[in-house]
């Protein structure tokens, strides 16, 4: 089989990137609602990406991805509401200070809420990476439900369940496939490292990991980290395009980790193309899937919708899926000009013989 050169590499990873960027700039001719979507689907894949930097790459079965999410999405709404809306909005008890007198522009913010997450990320990882399996991911289960629950308790800081409400729109197509382009570079650099090297020897094998001298705890408390790091970077993206939030477990709880778990299982565990490939499937069936919650006339029948509908038939593709695929669409490979190349030749070659 030929292989291409890093010269057409190079050319055809240039054309990719300028053809998505005119995708990007024309994107509000599909209008308003179809624009939303693109730019949801780039924050599913910065939380999908950094998922699988976690669960993918180093092997660790967590369920604490919300949590990061949710800090990352209240830290970050909360430093760039005005100081008018805090005081509107916080009527039954006062935001605290400082958050009560400043107010920061969107990018500050947004990553001072990653920052946070990644903090809270070390907190949790420095105990519970000592666990394994099963026990390991109970602990992050649990952290997420902890952070919900004090979010929705406490009204000095996060406005309990009234939640927050205006916040500014401030997430565009350009902020979020930027930002999604800024994980892929960082992940996907750790990926193919020395370092991913290391976290995938992790992955397979532990035990023999540290018998070749690897630290396993501290490369295994990294890949958390930087996970969290780009979760919150997410939270504060979803914040500023939902713009309300509030402690619900189907809006920033567990039903959200299980989200992004389907997006990576589907895209395939440890491929960050494939995580992405598994956030656009989501994005778009999800929202397709809507359709069946409210009334369908099918042949002049009124078929009537069912509420929690689109979530039921998601899980039976989800189940479908695993049956047939089940190391999912890319399995740990990723999308390259190579195997595209070597896809098509082979296709090529099968219908001439």
């Amino acid at each position: 089989m030929k292989k291409l050169s890093f010269k057409v590499n190079v050319i055809l990873t240039i054309v990719f990137l300028v053809g998505v960027y005119f995708f990007l700039a024309n994107a509000n001719i599909f209008g308003d609602y179809w624009s939303r979507i693109i730019t949801l689907i780039a924050i599913y894949g910065i939380m999908a990406v950094s998922y699988t930097l976690v669960n993918g790459v180093t092997g660790i079965f967590s369920l604490g991805q919300a949590g990061f999410i949710a800090i990352g999405a209240y830290t970050s709404a909360l430093l760039t509401l005005s100081i008018g809306q805090k005081q509107m909005s916080f009527f039954i008890q006062p935001l605290i200070w400082p958050l009560n007198s400043i107010q920061i522009g969107f990018l500050p913010a947004t990553i001072i809420g990653g920052l946070v997450a990644a903090f809270f990320a070390f907190l949790i990882g420095y105990p519970s990476l000592r666990l394994t399996g099963d026990y390991f991911a109970i602990a992050t289960l649990a952290f997420a439900e902890i952070i919900r629950i004090l979010i929705q308790n406490f009204y000095g800081l996060t406005n309990g369940t009234l939640g927050l409400k205006g916040i500014n729109s401030y997430t565009t197509v350009w902020w979020a496939w930027g930002w999604l382009l800024v994980t892929v570079i960082v992940v996907g650099s750790l990926k193919f490292s020395s370092y991913g090297r290391a976290l995938r020897a992790i992955s397979e094998d532990p035990v023999a990991a540290k018998v070749m001298g690897i630290d396993v705890f501290w490369h295994q408390m990294m890949a958390f980290v930087v996970s969290g790091f780009f979760a919150g970077i997410s939270g504060s993206l979803y914040a500023h395009w939902i713009t309300t939030l509030d402690p619900r477990p189907t809006s920033l709880g567990v039903m959200l980790t299980f989200y992004v778990l389907i997006m990576i299982v589907i895209g395939g565990l440890g491929s960050i193309s494939g995580a992405i490939i598994g956030a656009i499937f989501f994005a778009f069936v999800s929202q397709w899937l809507r359709m069946f919650e409210s009334n369908v006339n099918f042949f002049g029948l009124t078929i009537p919708g069912v509420p929690g509908m689109s979530m039921l038939l998601l899980s039976v593709i989800f189940i479908v899926v695993m049956i047939f695929w089940r190391r999912g669409l890319m399995g740990k490979s990723e999308l390259s000009w190579q195997n595209i190349y070597a896809f098509f030749k082979k296709r090529v070659g099968d219908e001439n013989g």
